[in-house]
């Protein structure tokens, strides 16, 4: 009886070309490198900033006591900014991958609105912190004050605002605009694998545009949605100079306010800012400060893989 598998070159099963097996190699040596690199960053962080998790004892900045209380406000403000930065970019990035794949796939306005977000995604953060400082901060204080006046009664817009701009919310709108080409990059794949029967049923039904992208689009491509906004997340976690030119920090501080002068810090951008300066068991506090940012940014992104995958599954 013969064997009815056969190999992709054509070949029966167990024999492949010089080629193939080389080819097979380096992408199982490439998924090991790179499993290596996560295990020798994770181990670095324990080893380097175990130290900081201790009796609390150490050379720690004035306004913490301990760890907790130097880990816990800036945990917050990290998870903060890039929660709000998530909810300004989640929707353009839905519309302009809609625009792009549905609405004006093959026009000018659709290969101009790539064009724009690959530019987007090639820009230095350092770049868009500059313009946040100097363009954004400025231009947003009357808008804080309008904010102040009609939703002073909400804790995101209570107390004075800030007369330089540089807030929590002028920081989110910066890095959501470093975040939408990923997220729109993703969504416009996502939106582009619909199967043309679906949409073709739609059309048939006598569905409008919207009605089939409603119906036929934008469920299939749920999970790449999903997976989009969870990726967009962990990239706005991270982020580290232009929040950190932009947002006028106060590092012990835990606030939801978002137009006021103190703001709470960022782990990326407190260690940024504070690093170069720092000697002996504070640069241990330091890093175990990357270790918990790395422990954050690894639960999105397993919390983003199953809520995908349930998403898929639906």
């Amino acid at each position: 009886m013969t064997d009815s598998r056969v190999a992709v070159s054509g070949g029966p099963a167990g024999r492949r070309s010089y080629g193939e097996r080389v080819f097979s190699g380096s992408m199982k040596g490439a998924a090991i490198a790179v499993a290596l690199i996560l295990v020798g960053v994770l181990v670095f962080l324990a080893a380097k900033g175990g130290p900081a998790f201790g009796d609390g004892e150490g050379d720690l900045p004035a306004h913490a006591t301990n760890f907790l209380a130097l880990a816990l406000p800036l945990a917050f403000g990290s998870v903060w900014v890039a929660v709000v930065a998530l909810l300004f970019a989640a929707l353009p990035a839905i519309g302009v991958a809609l625009a792009a794949t549905i609405y004006a796939p093959s026009a000018r306005f659709g290969r101009f609105l790539g064009a724009v977000l690959d530019l987007l995604a090639a820009v230095p953060s350092v770049v868009f912190g500059l313009w946040g400082l100097k363009v954004l901060a400025p231009a947003m204080v009357p808008l804080f004050e309008w904010l102040h006046a009609k939703l002073g009664w909400l804790p995101f817009f209570s107390g004075d605002p800030s007369v330089t701009g540089r807030t929590v919310l002028t920081a989110s709108v910066v890095v959501a605009v470093m975040i939408l080409p990923i997220m729109a990059a993703m969504c416009r794949e996502s939106f582009a694998l619909t199967p043309p029967a679906l949409i073709e049923a739609a059309y048939a039904l006598g569905a409008t545009r919207w009605e089939m992208v409603r119906s036929a689009v934008l469920p299939v491509a749920r999970s790449g949605i999903v997976a989009g906004g969870m990726l967009g997340l962990g990239r706005a976690l991270g982020e580290t100079m232009a929040v950190a030119m932009v947002l006028s920090a106060t590092p012990d501080l835990i606030s939801f306010n978002v137009i006021s002068s103190e703001n709470p810090s960022t782990i990326a951008a407190f260690i940024a800012s504070t690093f170069p300066e720092s000697t002996g068991s504070r640069v241990n506090a330091l890093i175990a400060l990357g270790l918990v940012l790395f422990g954050i940014s690894l639960l999105v992104s397993i919390a983003g893989r199953r809520i995908a995958k349930k998403g898929a599954q639906a």
